[in-house]
């Protein structure tokens, strides 16, 4: 598996400041939810509680709201003007809640999720046991879990520009789909689907993307990132790099989506923690096992 960490504050900062400008720049994650939403037909229950992970502005919650009008519908996101912004998407008569909380750490019950829904969320998590651990814990036997990640090619014309002027780290890396498939299964989710579509978006000239990449919140948090400024060299060297990508008179950017759905665990199956396998049983059913 690669190895790289986030700097979990800078993502927050981030995220935070992007919640205004977020829906300006939203078309990719717009098409990729439509896509997502479509997993969620492997359902065929009545859900009691809807959790949208990584919510972000709340369309997302708004449509989970719409397709399940019933059911408790609970947005999560750790940046909270992220959730400040999503009020505008509430409608009167389907209202969702708003929690600010860690996707590693979701202030819910054991079993007490049927759908856990997250679009382009998890690629900014770097620990995936815990991730994947934690959306175990939470969903109920037979549960859905449904997200979208970016994959490793993502921005890859852009981080080859930055390659050709110097061999620091100016782009967020993202996991590959097998690192991915095999954390969900280690983690004891069942039946894991996964698939890989890529976009390319293009645009006017590099200034435009970093706007978006900006406006968005999606800019570099590796803890290895370079510390210091960018030198003007440097920074006029990359564009100049990416100038020399152009197609058809627009710059390419390639976006690797990761779309995967899977099963919560049936009662009694371990699951993977940092202090090794926990597994869950009811009261009555180690009961009814005693000897007599």
């Amino acid at each position: 598996m690669s190895t790289f960490h986030l700097d979990r504050a800078r993502v927050r900062r981030n995220f935070a400041r992007a919640a205004a400008t977020y829906e300006q720049h939203d078309v990719l994650q717009r098409e990729v939810q439509a896509d997502l939403l479509g997993r969620l037909d492997f359902y065929l229950q009545t859900p009691e509680r809807v959790l949208d992970v990584g919510a972000g502005t709340g369309r997302g919650s708004a449509l989970l709201k719409k397709r399940y009008p019933k059911a408790q519908v609970i947005a999560v996101d750790l940046a909270q003007p992220m959730l400040h912004a999503a009020r505008k998407h509430q409608a009167l008569l389907r209202p969702f809640q708003r929690v600010c909380a860690e996707a590693t750490a979701l202030p819910l019950p054991d079993r007490s999720v049927d759908v856990l829904h997250s679009n382009l969320c998890f690629q900014w998590i770097d620990d995936l046991p815990a991730l994947f651990g934690e959306c175990v814990r939470v969903l109920k036997p037979g549960g859905l879990l449904a997200f979208s990640s970016f994959g490793p090619d993502t921005l890859k014309e852009l981080r080859a520009a930055w390659a050709a002027v110097d061999e620091h780290s100016h782009v967020s890396r993202f996991l590959d789909m097998h690192d991915v498939g095999d954390a969900m299964i280690n983690a004891g989710l069942r039946d894991p689907v996964l698939d890989v579509n890529r976009y390319t978006l293009t645009y006017s000239e590099p200034r435009a993307l970093l706007k978006e990449l900006k406006g968005l919140g999606a800019t570099h948090a590796d803890r290895g990132r370079e510390r210091n400024l960018t030198g003007k060299s440097h920074y006029r060297g990359m564009l100049a790099a990416y100038e020399a990508m152009r197609v058809d008179g627009r710059i390419p950017a390639t976006w690797e989506v990761v779309t995967a759905h899977a099963w919560g665990p049936p009662p009694g199956q371990a699951r993977r923690t940092p202090e090794g396998e926990i597994a869950t049983f009811s009261l009555s059913s180690l009961r009814g096992s005693r000897r007599r």
